[in-house]
């Protein structure tokens, strides 16, 4: 990671219009098809939570934007994404795991196992600063139709939500919600990822 002269990035606008905005996050709402999702998370017993964010991260890594993000007052480039999951740990509270994206299923598989495994039994955040980090929060328990993330004005960083899916007549579905601070990227940005989104649960997981 590196700090980046924000006049030379095609984000040398948003900076100066967004970064000092009183609320510069911008949240989408989106409705997933993750049929495919289900079906290879119980024919193969992977976790539906851990294929959710191996998408996630396939989706953003072809988003150039996610490879930048605000902190503070600069601008910083990133090398390298992770992804974020929020786990109830054995003191009955919750914790905090990034997870290293990996194009690779079965390496990010076993990340995800091996840390969330051990950010449960310490009850210790596990952190990735030198990566830039996709948050997420499944809720996968509740019935919601969206959620709107909160501005702490100290992370920047995009973040998506969902609760439980939807089983339909064909399909199962899953109404995801996604906040980015303008600054990183625009509407556009965050609309073609989450196309990206749906087309990397069908691309990769065919019937």
């Amino acid at each position: 990671m590196k700090e980046i002269d924000p006049r030379k990035t095609t984000r040398a606008y948003a900076f100066e219009m967004w970064m000092k905005a009183p609320m510069p996050m911008v949240t989408f709402f989106k409705t997933l098809d993750v049929s495919r999702l289900v079906r290879l998370s119980r024919k193969k017993g992977l976790k539906f939570n851990m294929l959710m964010c191996w998408c996630i991260g396939q989706a953003a890594n072809q988003v150039k934007e996610f490879y930048t993000l605000p902190v503070g007052d600069k601008l910083i480039q990133y090398d390298t994404l992770a992804v974020n999951t929020i786990v109830a740990n054995k003191a009955g509270e919750v914790s905090s795991c990034d997870i290293p994206f990996s194009k690779e299923l079965s390496a990010f598989n076993a990340d995800y196992l091996r840390l969330t495994r051990q950010v449960v039994e310490s009850c210790q955040n596990h952190d990735l600063t030198e990566s830039m980090v996709i948050g997420t929060s499944a809720l996968a328990q509740y019935d919601i139709n969206g959620a709107v993330g909160m501005y702490s004005g100290i992370f920047n960083n995009p973040f998506m939500i969902w609760g439980k899916y939807k089983k339909r007549l064909f399909r199962t579905t899953l109404t995801v919600s996604f906040q980015f601070h303008h600054t990183q990227m625009d509407g556009a940005h965050a609309a073609r990822f989450l196309n990206l989104l749906q087309e990397e649960i069908k691309k990769k997981f065919p019937d």
